[in-house]
């Protein structure tokens, strides 16, 4: 079962994004992970929440996939970079329905 990476982030120190950018997309994507949205062109249509300045989707082949590469030491050092220079919201969530009546894509 694919597994999503969502994130909602909120930069507050500039300086780690370029290498941040630069070497987690490459790793992303050599560890079978794919973008499929990193963007700021968020509209809000219903809610409470305030919308997030950047929104971000991985798609992975699995949950074991995207935690091993969460956990990895080649991303530790671009993940604690993150957190120090950015507020986040960083959820991992199954791609599934749960009430088992919309097919979702393979």
């Amino acid at each position: 079962m694919k597994y999503y990476a969502v994130a909602e982030i909120e930069i507050t120190d500039q300086s780690w994004v370029p290498s941040y950018i630069k070497n987690v997309t490459k790793l992303v994507e050599q560890r079978g992970g794919r973008y499929l949205a990193r963007t700021g062109r968020i509209e809000k249509l219903e809610g409470e929440r305030n919308v997030p300045p950047i929104f971000l989707i991985i798609e992975w082949p699995s949950e074991d996939v995207a935690k091993a590469f969460y956990e990895s030491d080649e991303y530790r050092p671009f993940r604690q970079s993150r957190t120090q220079g950015a507020r986040n919201e960083f959820l991992l969530v199954a791609g599934e329905d749960m009430t088992n009546t919309a097919h979702i894509a393979d």
